[in-house]
């Protein structure tokens, strides 16, 4: 996929269902939660999750801000909050593109062998199947905007990882989200 392509699917958030129907049937999420009336715009508070659901990552709070069936699979956008140091393993997304936007603090970003330290308003996009990980740096916690093109079964995998019994660095749990573990945490 190319970038303008990924930013343009990011930003409008158009549902695959346009192209082809037999498309968006096989990005349908696992679990459904709720959606909005189509075309019915959805408004999602500062501070607040989509469903009203608490994702800690125990290096940061994830709230859902655009689901993974309101855009028919093509987008899921999460806002990762109070991002302390740590974060997660060196991995990679086979199928997706994703997108990260600092919103607060500084963070510290590995993609493949390249490392960056990104500050308020900058972003950066990690292609699929490129390793990569991030983690706080700085003395305040960061927040980040992520956004996942398609969005796969990204949203299942966090709500999956904020259990309590998710095991927090098992190569078999995130295949069974189309993720391959790579390598260990930023340090």
């Amino acid at each position: 996929m190319k970038r303008r392509n990924f930013l343009r699917s990011a930003v409008a958030a158009v549902p695959m269902v346009l192209l082809e129907p037999s498309m968006a049937e096989s990005f349908a999420p696992a679990a459904q939660t709720s959606s909005s009336p189509a075309g019915e715009p959805v408004q999602v508070p500062a501070g607040e999750d989509r469903f009203g659901e608490v994702h800690p990552r125990g290096f940061s709070f994830i709230q859902f801000k655009v689901s993974t069936q309101e855009t028919s699979g093509g987008t899921f956008i999460l806002e990762h909050s109070n991002l302390v140091p740590g974060g997660p393993p060196l991995h990679l997304h086979p199928e997706q593109e994703e997108w990260f936007y600092v919103m607060e603090g500084e963070v510290l970003f590995q993609i493949g062998e390249k490392r960056m330290q990104l500050k308020v308003g900058d972003s950066v996009l990690a292609p699929r199947k490129i390793p990569h990980t991030f983690t706080a740096v700085g003395p305040k916690p960061g927040k980040l905007l992520i956004v996942f093109s398609p969005a796969g079964k990204m949203e299942q995998f966090f709500r999956d990882a904020t259990k309590h019994d998710a095991p927090p660095q098992d190569a078999a749990f995130y295949r069974k989200y189309g993720m391959e573990l790579v390598g260990p945490q930023l340090k």
